[in-house]
């Protein structure tokens, strides 16, 4: 890193790690002076770069905050970008800042909707949709709590499976940012939020997003304010021309959407854990799941799943790991 900063001219800077990552990437601030950057390692035996760039091309067309790439080198993995601060939305949220911070990003989230062209992008479909619920049957209950299902359990788990992914696909699909949450947004002066972590992006379900930012796996709202939050949010897909059911359907369509989402983040949360060692994750198990018990305490085909986490302890098993 440092050769390569010197090659570029590069004098008297300090390196400092810039943020945590859930994958292979890491990220170090570059300062020197009053000025600062931020340089993204990507091995890439194990990380592209090629994603990170389309997609940050194109939320900077639409005229959203994404950084800036001002020197690359793929074949070491390194990118050097704007810096957006240390001030992400995580640290910031409360029930006075609430309010303008999310109408920021929900104001971000539409545009990403209605003027990104997302055709070119991987689909969100039924293969990638199976495959992330996956990860709680096999991190999360196999890995982490060593629970094998039984023959009933994965029929119903198959049931299960198969009714968040229908509920997916009938949805319109847009531009899917795919990680939009309180860790990967932002507080910056012009053009709030900053944007990042959007290197996965795909064409997917208009929910997936939404349900990202207002049942956010690491800090959570009244479930009225949620509600409200999400039917706001609705009023202007509809003006927009992206959704024509009605109230009740988009908000069947976001409750589910986030019992999928929440599965594959709980199975992330453990795989970090077991694969990678990375402890930290799992304090935000416990949120995760209440999220699901919810919505599946509601839901008819969702019964099985809200009784396999109750009868099962779920809750109680993570919360004696922390």
């Amino acid at each position: 890193m440092t050769n390569w900063l010197d090659s570029l001219g590069y004098r008297d800077y300090t390196l400092s790690k810039a943020s945590e990552d859930a994958s292979f990437r890491s990220y170090l601030r570059v300062e020197c002076g009053t000025e600062s950057w931020v340089l993204m390692d990507a091995p890439p035996e194990k990380e592209s770069c090629d994603r990170f760039i389309a997609v940050a091309e194109k939320l900077c067309e639409a005229r959203l905050s994404a950084p800036d790439i001002i020197h690359q080198d793929q074949s070491q993995g390194f990118l050097l970008l704007t810096d957006f601060g240390t001030t992400d939305y995580l640290s910031v949220l409360d029930a006075n800042t609430e309010a303008p911070l999310y109408a920021d990003a929900l104001a971000a989230l539409l545009k990403m909707q209605t003027r990104i062209e997302c055709n070119d992008l991987p689909e969100y479909d039924e293969h990638l949709l199976l495959q992330e619920m996956d990860l709680f049957r096999d991190w999360f209950l196999a890995e982490l709590l060593g629970i094998e299902l039984n023959r009933a359990r994965q029929l119903q788990w198959q049931s299960i499976k198969q009714a968040l992914v229908q509920n997916a696909l009938e949805q319109p699909q847009v531009f899917v940012h795919r990680d939009y949450h309180s860790r990967n947004l932002m507080k910056i002066e012009h053009r709030n939020p900053g944007i990042l972590d959007f290197q996965d992006a795909v064409k997917g379900p208009v929910t997936y997003d939404l349900v990202s930012l207002l049942r956010d796996c690491y800090i959570d709202w009244p479930a009225v304010r949620v509600d409200q939050l999400a039917l706001d949010y609705y009023e202007l897909t509809k003006v927009n021309g992206l959704v024509e059911v009605k109230p009740a359907k988009f908000l069947r369509w976001f409750n589910l959407m986030g019992v999928q989402r929440h599965l594959k983040a709980i199975g992330i949360f453990s795989r970090l854990k077991i694969r990678d060692g990375k402890n930290g994750y799992l304090k935000d198990i416990p949120r995760t799941l209440e999220y699901i018990l919810q919505i599946s305490a509601e839901e008819m085909n969702m019964k099985g799943l809200y009784s396999l986490i109750s009868e099962l302890n779920l809750k109680f098993r993570v919360k004696a790991l922390i």
